[in-house]
């Protein structure tokens, strides 16, 4: 058999042998050490020195040449680099630099792809990473000349995880294994238990710092919000919020639990998760009240003897269910026909067309059509708007037989009565989705908002006008009879309600101009009672020491420096120096001093105000603390589109990992 040979490297045609050893250069006679037939040296010398680039492999393979194969030398660089003589630092040189990313080689230049500067090459990179690190620090694509570390890509992958909410399952995904193997070419694709482990770590450095702050403060409220993933499985969140020393209003997500599948909830059972949480947290003699979503048994746990809080409804909640006793059947129809003819324009890519133009001829916004959700009534007054808006831009696309059949027109079209029950509907729902806005901000104080804004709903906003329709008339009735049911505005027990005694401890809401005048009596007169029953020991040093100076020891008459005959100074002695300060130096006295101070503007945030005040009403200053820290709504983000995405979200994790991814999300600004 024949065997074939290899031909020689192109570098032997500008070098001769001399010696066993020794090769000279035919241009420059330079001699070079030449050792176990490698040419490398030689091609470097030839690219360096005389500008000429050889190629490793000068021509295809032919047949064996003499020397036998087992023990021949390799002729080219690259077959050097894998030879097992080589050193280890010689064969990690052979490795692409990073920096290609960004230059292409043009002849004997290098030009950069950012900014298209040229570059000399000399066979080094060195003048291409320093260009890049002092031309591009800011761009993308300079990452690429630092590939990160295992440890690196590990948090990357960990925090893409927490912020999305992604399965921890997802590093096993092959897709997501050749995207990060393509992508990062050093590094090995983390693991699922080694993403587990980071997690883990995070979540107990993240537990441990809030648990630290959890100690500093006086007052932790509880929310409690249910809900279901996919299939049926059901969780409880309890979430927290409190007022820090400062005066700043903080919220963070404690722990969710998973509920028994199958079977009613019982009140025992809520019970127990939320006082485990307490217990675990070590909270559980600050908790003034939970804030729940209006689920059933809730209330039940009062009864419960480890439960020492008092409950209160998310508002949110509690306008979803009064809408939903307001709509009618003839409503729920109009409703029904808006979003058969929203679907009929996202359905069909001609109807879409045709209404852009239509907006374009008409010079109308190139808004698209929303869709109403059932689980969010405010997207009806969204969908509402919308339609409004678009009008006639909808009904010539109606009209348009090119586009729209006539069957389909009869089908989607609305009567001109409808659209008057739309157009006076709409700025109902307006308000009421105003409300909701207000309640459901993370950053205010929300829940001495509440019995204001419900009761100027009552008085004003849902009283039926004139002009007003049949439909919007007996839904205004309707919804403001449920809001009276539900928020018990007509109950003797109402100065008792936290809503209402956070709305007193408001600057901008404690005159109660909303209620009737026995009612807000009724208010002034359990604060007075919160107020007597705080410990003289929570009294804060300023009102230790001006309680002090108030009833000075008469002793030091004798003593005074001036004479007696001082009519100012000694009323000074027998009254106090603070007689006529406005520090409030009695529970009864703050009360009333502050009751009858000046309220600030409505857009004024409370907590600014009493970090300014706090000095003058200790004691108030502490119920304060108190009541303002418990949220309006149960969950306040989930009422906003990002909050949406979250709900989403959360339901596809695993129930092993909800308690840490949970957790993680919503607390990572903390």
């Amino acid at each position: 058999m024949k065997r074939t040979v290899r031909r020689r490297s192109s570098a032997w045609s500008y070098f001769e042998q001399v010696g066993a050893n020794f090769v000279r250069c035919k241009k420059c006679d330079a001699e070079l050490k030449y050792c176990g037939g490698a040419t490398s040296t030689m091609i470097s010398h030839m690219a360096a020195k005389h500008h000429v680039s050889i190629p490793l492999r000068s021509a295809a393979r032919g047949s064996w040449s003499e020397t036998p194969p087992s023990w021949r030398a390799p002729d080219t660089e690259e077959e050097s680099a894998f030879s097992p003589e080589r050193e280890p630092s010689e064969r990690r040189r052979s490795k692409r630099s990073s920096v290609w990313d960004v230059f292409v080689r043009v002849d004997e230049e290098v030009h950069c792809k950012l900014c298209d500067t040229k570059l000399k090459y000399m066979s080094s990179t060195t003048s291409m990473m320093y260009h890049i690190k002092n031309k591009h620090t800011e761009n993308p694509q300079n990452n690429s000349v630092a590939m990160p570390t295992q440890a690196q890509v590990t948090k990357l992958v960990t925090n893409m995880i927490e912020k999305d909410m992604f399965p921890i399952s997802v590093v096993d995904g092959d897709g997501f294994r050749e995207l990060l193997a393509d992508i990062v070419h050093s590094c090995n694709v983390p693991s699922a238990d080694e993403i587990t482990s980071s997690i883990e770590c995070h979540y107990h450095e993240k537990a441990a710092d809030l648990r630290m702050r959890l100690a500093t403060v006086e007052k932790v409220a509880l929310t409690a919000d249910f809900w279901t993933a996919m299939p049926s499985q059901k969780y409880i969140t309890v979430s927290c919020s409190f007022i820090t020393e400062d005066w700043q209003g903080k919220s963070a997500v404690l722990h969710t639990h998973k509920l028994p599948s199958g079977g009613q909830l019982t009140a025992e059972c809520v019970a127990e998760k939320l006082f485990s949480t307490t217990q675990a947290w070590t909270i559980a003699g600050k908790v003034p009240a939970c804030v729940h979503n209006n689920k059933e048994n809730i209330q039940l746990t009062q009864g419960v003897a480890q439960v020492t809080w008092n409950y209160v409804s998310c508002f949110a909640t509690t306008l979803q269910l009064a809408v939903s006793d307001g709509l009618s059947e003839d409503v729920l129809q109009i409703i029904s026909a808006a979003g058969r003819l929203v679907r009929h324009f996202s359905h069909s890519s001609q109807a879409a067309e045709a209404l852009k133009e239509k907006q374009a001829q008409m010079c109308l916004p190139q808004h698209k059509l929303i869709r109403s959700n059932r689980a969010r009534w405010d997207t009806v007054c969204d969908m509402f708007q919308c339609l409004l808006e678009q009008r006639w831009a909808i009904k010539a696309v109606l009209s348009d037989r090119t586009v729209t059949s006539k069957h389909e027109a009869q089908t989607l079209e609305i009567g001109d009565d409808c659209w008057q029950v739309i157009e006076n509907f709409t700025p109902v729902l307006a308000t009421l989705k105003w409300a909701t806005t207000v309640i459901s901000a993370e950053t205010e104080v929300s829940i001495s908002n509440i019995y204001p804004i419900t009761f100027s709903l009552i008085q004003t906003h849902l009283v039926p006008k004139e002009n007003d329709v049949d439909q919007v008339s007996s839904f205004k009735l309707a919804v403001q009879k449920s809001l009276r049911d539900h928020m018990k505005v007509d109950s003797s027990d109402l100065a008792s309600n936290p809503a209402l005694i956070a709305s007193m401890l408001d600057p901008r809401h404690k005159h109660l101009n909303f209620l009737m005048p026995a009612g807000r009596l009724a208010a002034k007169v359990k604060l007075h009672e919160l107020v007597s029953k705080l410990d003289a020991s929570a009294a804060s040093p300023k009102d230790e020491q001006l309680e002090t100076e108030v009833t000075p020891d008469l002793s030091q008459m004798a003593t005074a420096r001036k004479p007696p005959s001082d009519t100012k100074n000694t009323m000074m002695l027998l009254l106090g120096d603070n007689y006529s300060s406005s520090y409030a130096t009695d529970s009864e006295a703050q009360v009333d001093y502050y009751l009858r101070d000046i309220a600030p503007s409505l857009d004024i945030n409370p907590l600014d105000w009493w970090r300014l005040n706090g000095p003058r009403f200790p004691k108030l200053a502490s119920l304060a603390r108190e009541y303002l820290c418990i949220p309006g709504v149960s969950l306040p983000s989930l009422l906003s589109d990002a909050g949406q995405s979250f709900a989403a979200m959360r339901i596809r994790l695993n129930p092993e990992h909800v308690n840490m991814m949970v957790f993680l999300n919503r607390n990572a600004s903390i």
